[in-house]
C-alpha cells in the first residue's frame, strides 16, 4: 500500500502527532508518514480500542514515538503536542451501538477529549489539525448524495458527539483564528481493522466469515446501502488536508469513494473474491442506523485535491488478502 505519495513536501522537516495512532485508520496514517520519511511521528493512544500489534512494526523506527495516554486528560494532550507541526486526530470511541449502550463514555472521549485536543493544539501553535468527523452527522436528512451543508437530526449519541466536534471546530476558527479540518468518513475499511468484539464493523466481519467458510448475519433485508471507503483513500485525505495551505477557516468535507453498495451486494462481492458461495442469514435492523448513505466528494476534491484511488472492489481485494495472511499466521 501507499506506493504513490500523496504529497510533494519533504516530510523529514516536519513532526506529526497521530492520536489514536494504534487504531485502524490512525495506524495506517502512521504507516504512510513513516514510509515517506517524516521527521517524527508521535502516537498518542490509550489502547482502549487500539492495538499494539498495529504499531509493532514501527517501534524500531527512530522517527517513531509512542505516548500511552488518554485525550480526556488535558496535560497529556499538551505533552503530546510539544514540538509538533501537524496533528491527525483519530482518537475516538466509534460505533453507533456502543454509544447507545454507553452514551456517557462516548461523550467523554469524543467531546471532552476532542475539546482538550483543540485547546492544546491551539496553544501549541500547530500548523494544522485535521480530525475524524463522521457521515453519521447527516442523521435523518434524506437527500442523496450527501452534501456537507445539508444535514438532518442525529440518530444516535455517537452522531451527536461528532456533530459537536464540528461545532467546536467552527467556533475555534471564528473565535481564536485556529482553523481545523473535519473529514466526514464514510464507512472506512481495510487492513488493520479489527473483526473481533461486539462493535466490529461490517466488512471485517463479512471477510472473516467468508474466509472461515461460515455464514454471516446481515441486519435488516440487506438493502441498506453505504459508501464504503478503502482506508488508503482516508489516508490520502488526511495527508492532503494536513499539508493544505489554502484553508483559511474551519472546513468539513466528505471522505468517501462516491459509490453506493448494499449489504447484499457487499456480501456477494466478498464471496466472489474469496471464492466461496455462502448464503447470509438475516436479523433485525440495528437502532440508530441510517438506511442509505452516499457522498458528494466534490468539496474535498476542490479544496485539497482529494482523488480516491481505490474503488470498493479494489479495496476489498487488498483487505481480503491482508485478513487471509493474518488468519494463516494463527493456524
Amino acid at each position: 500500500m501507499y506506493e504513490t505519495p500523496y504529497h510533494t513536501e519533504n516530510l523529514s522537516q516536519y513532526s506529526f502527532l497521530v492520536t489514536g495512532g494504534a487504531g485502524f485508520i490512525g495506524s495506517n496514517i502512521v504507516e504512510y508518514l513513516l514510509k515517506y520519511g517524516a521527521g517524527k511521528v508521535r502516537v498518542l493512544d490509550n489502547f482502549a480500542t487500539g492495538s499494539h500489534a498495529n504499531i509493532e512494526e514501527f517501534k524500531a523506527n527512530p522517527a517513531f514515538e509512542l505516548i500511552e495516554g488518554d485525550i480526556r486528560d488535558l496535560e497529556t494532550c499538551k505533552r503530546a503536542l510539544e514540538r509538533i507541526d501537524y496533528v491527525s486526530h483519530q482518537a475516538a470511541l466509534g460505533s453507533v451501538p456502543r454509544s447507545i449502550n454507553d452514551p456517557i463514555t462516548s461523550n467523554d472521549v469524543n467531546v471532552s477529549g476532542f475539546l482538550n485536543m483543540l485547546v492544546a493544539a491551539r496553544d501549541a501553535g500547530v500548523k494544522r489539525m485535521v480530525y475524524a468527523a463522521s457521515s453519521s452527522t447527516y442523521g435523518d436528512h434524506p437527500g442523496l448524495p450527501k452534501v456537507e451543508d445539508k444535514i438532518g437530526k442525529p440518530l444516535s449519541p455517537y452522531a451527536i458527539t461528532k456533530y459537536v466536534n464540528e461545532l467546536y471546530g467552527d467556533v475555534f476558527s471564528k473565535t481564536y483564528d485556529f482553523h481545523t479540518i473535519g473529514l466526514r468518513y464514510f464507512n472506512v475499511f481495510g487492513p488493520k481493522q479489527n473483526p473481533k468484539g461486539p462493535y466490529a464493523a461490517v466488512i471485517p466481519l463479512f471477510i472473516e466469515s467468508a474466509l472461515k467458510g461460515e455464514a454471516t448475519f446481515i441486519n435488516g433485508d440487506g438493502e441498506t446501502s453505504r459508501d464504503f471507503t478503502f482506508v488508503d483513500n482516508a489516508v490520502q485525505a488526511n495527508v492532503k488536508a494536513m499539508l493544505s495551505m489554502n484553508i483559511t477557516q474551519h472546513e468539513v468535507m466528505n471522505v468517501a469513494f462516491g459509490e453506493r453498495t448494499t449489504l447484499n451486494q457487499l456480501w456477494s462481492r466478498i464471496n466472489e473474491i474469496a471464492g466461496v458461495n455462502i448464503t447470509a442469514q438475516y436479523q433485525e435492523e440495528r437502532k440508530g442506523d441510517v438506511k442509505h448513505s452516499l457522498a458528494d466528494i466534490s468539496k474535498a476534491h476542490n479544496l485539497i485535491q482529494y482523488n480516491p484511488q481505490f474503488s470498493v472492489n479494489e479495496g476489498l481485494k487488498v483487505a481480503l488478502d491482508w485478513y487471509r495472511y493474518k488468519l494463516a499466521l494463527k493456524e
